[in-house]
């Protein structure tokens, strides 16, 4: 049997294609005849949604073979045009859930296919990526949300409390309050939150912004607590539980000023890398250290003092790994810190390199959800 031309020659299309066009596709070993057959057979199932709703088993199979042999492009497309439906075979549904990022959000966020059981398997199984696109997804259950508090990495929280759809529960939503003490990027979410009760208002005042104050302020009427005494008090928690009697400054401003100038010197003539980090602290030099973190990683200073301070590693660790610095490298890195920080960053929680690699880019947004600004109490 001879094919029939398809109108379209793209394999990302799926026209109207007749079935005599698929059966002959079907007879073809050829890679693109392949993934046209795979969608046009969803296009099939798209005209057709009733009678799609329980596929054959033979069909399913067809379907899972086919996206498995499929280029990343034709994957994608697929994600998109499946992402809705409510005939998807459950398996396929949930392999493409475990696809690249890129492949994996429109199904992650729309698809009615994923049960709560399948959203836990992607935050066990799945990168930091995948667990922030759960926690975004709309009108997510209170049992994948629980769990999310459960794991408490900054980034998926941070999006959890930006999902006003989310059913989360009073304790839970308590909970992400409470998270919001050493999680600066919580708190603008929380502050504005439809199910911010007047209690966690109050608990979350002294730590948020002036903008955000006035807007809880008329929120909720809170007018018998005096800010300058509750942000004095934040301040002095924080950094007594770091052993330290005041907020770390600049020893030496001459010296600052130098050090900062000797950085901007070496990226002009493209030679700062991350290699330097190192270099700096086995020289005991902190000050030269911090401006290259700056300039590596497009922080600011706050931000990097603000790793430098922390109660855990787990901050500087999300710098070091945002800039390119392998973790089996950071242990001793973070030994040698210590020493020339007196103490800091804190011993206290997990061991977060020791999870798994980093992308730089995922890594900056999980600082960025630790710490925000750097420009308030991180305890």
């Amino acid at each position: 049997m001879t094919a029939v031309a398809l109108k379209d020659t793209s394999p990302y299309q799926s026209p109207d294609t007749p079935v005599s066009e698929l059966l002959a596709l079907a007879r073809s070993r050829a890679l693109e005849d392949r993934q046209r057959l795979l969608m046009g057979v969803m296009a099939l199932c798209d005209q057709h949604p009733a009678a799609s709703q329980n596929l054959s088993p033979v069909l399913t199979d067809i379907f899972l073979v086919l996206a498995r042999q499929a280029e990343h492009d034709i994957r994608k497309a697929l994600s998109e045009r499946l992402a809705s439906a409510t005939w998807a075979p459950p398996a396929l549904v949930n392999i493409l859930a475990l696809d690249d990022i890129e492949i994996a959000r429109p199904i992650i966020a729309r698809s009615p296919i994923l049960k709560d059981e399948d959203l836990l398997a992607i935050l066990v199984k799945a990168s930091l990526e995948h667990q922030i696109e759960v926690a975004r997804r709309p009108h997510l259950s209170a049992r994948v949300a629980d769990t999310i508090l459960d794991q408490a990495h900054p980034a998926p929280l941070t999006a959890l409390a930006g999902n006003a759809t989310a059913e989360i529960s009073a304790e839970g939503l308590r909970r992400l309050v409470e998270h919001s003490r050493r999680l600066a990027a919580l708190r603008a979410p929380l502050a504005r939150h439809p199910r911010l009760d007047e209690s966690m208002a109050r608990q979350l005042y002294s730590w948020i912004g002036t903008t955000l104050r006035e807007s809880v302020q008329e929120r909720f009427a809170i007018t018998d607590l005096r800010l300058d005494d509750a942000v004095e008090e934040a301040v002095q928690t924080a950094f007594s539980s770091l052993g330290m009697g005041t907020p770390p400054a600049p020893a030496d401003p001459d010296r600052d000023e130098m050090d900062r100038r000797l950085v901007t010197k070496l990226q002009a003539a493209g030679q700062l890398r991350p290699g330097y980090l190192i270099r700096a602290i086995r020289e005991k030099k902190l000050g030269l250290f911090q401006h290259a973190l700056v300039v590596l990683g497009g922080f600011t200073m706050a931000q990097v003092r603000a790793c430098l301070s922390y109660r855990t590693p787990e901050a500087l660790y999300y710098a070091c790994a945002a800039v390119g610095i392998d973790r089996a490298v950071f242990p001793p890195l973070l030994y040698e810190i210590r020493q020339l920080n007196g103490g800091p960053p804190g011993e206290a929680g997990d061991a977060v390199w020791l999870r798994g690699g980093l992308s730089p880019q995922s890594a900056a947004r999980a600082l960025h959800a630790l710490i925000g600004d750097g420009d308030t109490p991180t305890g």
